[in-house]
């Protein structure tokens, strides 16, 4: 299986910064000892605090797809609407 690199970005609603913040902070910890998880880390933008980014390596697509159904993921998603104006997910190989 080809490992699999993933880019999450995640935009704050402005009065939310910190909550979103400590959120995602939250979210570090037990997904990096998920089975399967090279690496996953937490990024702010120096230009726009609002914004964050996830870079994440994962041993395979199965391993990304029990991660996303995790109980700490499912419960961040359910609190998310009312902290962000939006997210993104891009799923990437790498070529060399």
């Amino acid at each position: 299986m080809k490992p699999l690199s993933i880019v999450a970005r995640i935009k704050s609603k402005p009065h939310c910064i910190a909550q979103v913040k400590e959120e995602l902070v939250k979210l570090v910890h037990p997904t990096r000892a998920e089975q399967g998880c090279i690496n996953y880390d937490l990024h702010q933008d120096l230009e726009d605090p609002a914004t964050f980014l996830f870079y994440e390596n994962w041993t395979s697509a199965e391993d990304l797809d029990r991660h996303l159904r995790s109980p700490h993921i499912t419960a961040y998603l359910t609190k998310a609407d009312s902290l962000l104006e939006g997210w993104s997910l891009q799923k990437l190989t790498k070529i060399i």
